[in-house]
């Protein structure tokens, strides 16, 4: 059991990974700064899911163990990324860019909480 859970968390990872490599290249791309939009959306984004995968999870008895390990532990996992948060914030910080990383700061941490309530919300 423990190697397919392991290969599950690989899988889901792997493809969250790539679909946050993707996302950030994008949002690179839309806007002309160096403000990190694209971790802040990736992060927000994952919580919402976290957020809605938990409450399919918790109402639903069709999702069972291992949807929950690939879609939350491996898939969510892969697509957040926190240590991206806190070394852009560190950036920011160094860059002496006060304002931007407080906004950085709390639109991270205060949105992508709502974002996960609001997924498990949207699924009562």
């Amino acid at each position: 059991m423990l190697w397919k859970h392991l290969l599950l968390v690989a899988l889901g990872g792997g493809v969250g990974s790539v679909a946050r490599f993707l996302g950030q290249k994008w949002l690179a791309g839309s806007f002309n700064t160096q403000f990190p939009y694209g971790t802040l959306f990736v992060n927000i984004l994952g919580c919402l899911l976290i957020g809605l995968i938990y409450g399919l999870a918790s109402r639903h008895e069709w999702m069972n163990p291992e949807w929950r390990i690939l879609l939350m532990t491996g898939f969510c996992g892969g697509f957040t990324t926190f240590s991206a948060f806190t070394l852009e914030s560190m950036g920011l910080l160094q860059e002496q860019k006060i304002l931007p990383f407080f906004i950085y700061l709390f639109t991270s941490v205060a949105i992508g909480l709502a974002a996960t309530f609001a997924g498990y919300w949207i699924t009562r």
